[in-house]
């Protein structure tokens, strides 16, 4: 069988009641945006254009509000940048959300802000936490006089956190994320530990809706290793977590297929609400880090108010609808981002040639 199907059903009963509740309360907040939204948008005038712009400014700072006291108060395992991070910090997560939203933001650019969202996403899921434990490198520089120069560096020590690691790659849109989060393993590791990587082919079914949609998992152009995985830490990167299917689809499967992980993480740039708490209600020791909640998703499945389809604005569009295979992806990327991540690289192809 080459699909394997979750539908929307299956996440039916991952919310509490109580979860529900809250979802509703964030649609009625949501819908207040309407009027608003649409009179910044018709809008000719500056006066009536700033108006309406601190009136979107005041609500969306209450749902941002009530985001932060649910998630506080009743999940667990929900790690969001803007609300475990010093105020200092939410300047520059914001500024890379809003160029990472905006249709403006062309390709070349929006690649460079992804390696932003996750270097701080990064930094928040690994670093951060080893604060207090730190470790020294020592550098050789090209200056010889009077002597020759070393600098030494205290960076945090994270060799405990990430030495049993594997990236998880969900494909298209979490291509690159992974090998960038795989790269900052490598460069934090005391001994440029390289992540194996594990290679899922899983969509959604555009066609439908939200409360109808099915999950796809094509084995057949799948590339993993079940024993690379079993008591391993998984490391999943995806710019958007919508719905959650995905992700839990594909635990589910490797659990189906013997497969206990010694725990879960999932790195997203933007993540709804509604994804997040089916994961953590129905997946054991799986945490999310994100660097922004978005409240809602549409009858399609899409986040509110997201950025559009990440993968297209990653990877590009396929051309003549022929999708690309996993290696011509990473060529299309370029030369200057394949150098990059050139260890990342010979590992996935290691993977692909190998399966």
């Amino acid at each position: 069988m080459n699909n394997l199907i979750m539908s929307a059903k299956d996440l039916e009963n991952c919310l509490t009641s109580e979860d529900n509740d809250f979802l509703l309360k964030l649609e009625r907040l949501y819908s207040k945006l309407n009027e608003p939204s649409a009179q910044f948008e018709a809008s000719s005038s500056k006066e009536e254009k700033d108006k309406a712009g601190e009136e979107i400014t005041a609500i969306s700072k209450e749902i941002g509000h009530e985001l932060e006291k649910y998630s506080k108060k009743n999940v667990e395992g929900l790690h969001v940048y803007s609300f475990e991070t010093p105020v200092e910090q939410h300047a520059s997560a914001s500024r890379v959300i809003a160029k990472l939203r905006s249709p403006s933001t062309e390709h070349d650019e929006f690649l460079y802000y992804i390696q932003r969202a996750y270097e701080m996403l990064f930094t928040h899921t690994f670093a951060d936490q080893a604060i207090s434990k730190k470790r020294s490198i020592i550098t050789k520089t090209p200056v010889d006089l009077p002597f020759q120069a070393y600098a030494a560096h205290r960076i945090p020590d994270i060799d405990k956190q990430i030495e049993n690691s594997v990236m998880c790659v969900m494909l298209r849109g979490a291509l690159l994320p992974s090998m960038i989060v795989s790269k900052e393993i490598q460069e934090y590791s005391s001994t440029g530990y390289i992540t194996p990587f594990e290679l899922f082919k899983i969509k959604r079914d555009e066609s439908k809706t939200e409360k109808t949609m099915d999950y796809l998992l094509d084995l057949d152009r799948s590339f993993f290793r079940l024993e690379e995985m079993d008591g391993k830490d998984l490391i999943f990167a995806d710019p958007m977590n919508a719905t959650g299917g995905s992700l839990i689809a594909i635990i589910k499967f490797l659990e189906k297929n013997g497969v206990r992980p010694k725990s879960i993480k999932f790195l997203n740039v933007i993540s709804a609400m509604k994804g997040c708490l089916r994961i953590l209600r129905s997946v054991k020791n799986v945490e999310i880090y994100t660097l922004w909640l978005d409240p809602l998703l549409n009858h399609k499945a899409y986040i509110l108010p997201g950025l559009g389809d990440a993968g297209d604005r990653l990877n590009g569009k396929d051309a003549g609808g022929k999708e690309r295979n996993m290696i011509k992806l990473m060529a299309d990327y370029g030369s200057s981002v394949v150098n990059l991540y050139r260890a990342q690289v010979r590992e996935i192809e290691k993977t692909v040639f190998n399966h």
